[in-house]
């Protein structure tokens, strides 16, 4: 792989801060535990905006891996609240995604690229 032009092979990557992300993990948990009691739709629309916005904010640059893990880590966590609604299991993994297809979640983006240039 060539580095661009007037590279010295050296860069700073940019990654969410360990303590930060927990914190983002904790919360999520916590709302989807005091809301797994909405109606499927409506949970999936609220969680659907609350992923955005957390891509939004951490969407940079070299970023990615930490977005795709949170992504993934809010799935397993909405599989593991939505199975608590009742006493009995609710979903199996197949069943999960199926909801997830009828009610998608929003991939990882990255929405500022630090590399671009912008004109003066």
């Amino acid at each position: 792989m060539r580095e661009p032009k007037g590279s010295q092979g050296v860069g700073v990557k940019r990654k969410t801060s360990r303590k930060k992300y927990q914190a983002s993990i904790l919360r999520c948990k916590e709302w989807i535990k005091r809301n797994r009691h909405m109606p499927v739709k409506e949970l999936m629309k609220a969680l659907r905006v609350k992923l955005i916005g957390y891509y939004r904010y951490y969407g940079i640059t070299d970023n990615s891996n930490a977005l795709y893990r949170y992504g993934r880590t809010v799935n397993k966590l909405l599989f593991k609240w939505l199975n608590r609604r009742s006493q009995r299991k609710s979903f199996e993994w197949d069943k999960f995604e199926k909801l997830l297809a009828k009610y998608p979640l929003p991939p990882p983006r990255i929405y500022v690229n630090i590399y671009e240039r912008k004109p003066c």
